[in-house]
């Protein structure tokens, strides 16, 4: 905020304000804006002794090349897929595909996209949600979890009762001496 005994700065700080405010609303005002801008940058600021536009090539001379090979960007974790076929990155959950339950994954992921491989097969890919706490569910993740659960129950079926001796009564009655030795079947 400029000093009050200033009044050329708070005129061009309220011209500034004025643009940004007019330009948020009209998008026709951004030639506007950009002109006040450079007027503002021109202007000779006490703080720095001179005008902003003044330094640029100071600090571009001051400024180091690019590197010869581009940084290595974006995130990269290994983990191990969780019974429920999701990841979590910056509090968003992504579907994998069902059938690397268990196994071990690469996530990466930069600004526009997470994948997942496994064995170096790509196994999900989704664009990245800047959103939080959501759940990104690919279509054909849901039926292959679903199949894949399917295929589970029918597997898991209730065990088969225990086949067992059916032995004629007659037999108790003879080792017992009660009645008779005619067999009679149960």
């Amino acid at each position: 905020m400029p000093a009050p005994h200033d009044a050329p700065a708070r005129v061009a700080a309220s011209a500034v304000t004025r643009a940004f405010r007019l330009a948020s609303t009209a998008p026709c005002r951004v030639v506007e804006t950009a002109a006040v801008i450079r007027l503002a940058n021109t202007r000779r600021k006490r703080v720095l002794g001179c005008a902003p536009t003044d330094r640029i090539g100071a600090d571009k001379a001051a400024m180091l090349a690019l590197p010869p090979v581009p940084p290595v960007t974006g995130w990269r974790q290994s983990a191990r897929l969780a019974r429920d076929h999701y990841i979590r990155l910056d509090s968003n959950d992504y579907s994998v595909h069902p059938a690397v339950i268990g196994r071990r994954i690469q996530i990466t992921a930069d600004l526009q996209q997470v994948a997942v491989a496994c064995e170096g097969r790509l196994v999900a890919a989704h664009e990245r949600i800047w959103a939080r706490h959501q759940t990104i569910t690919d279509p054909q993740h849901l039926a292959a979890a679903k199949a894949l659960r399917q295929d589970r129950v029918t597997i898991i079926r209730p065990p088969r009762e225990a086949e067992v001796q059916v032995r004629s009564l007659a037999d108790y009655d003879l080792a017992l001496g009660t009645g008779s030795s005619e067999g009679s079947v149960a």
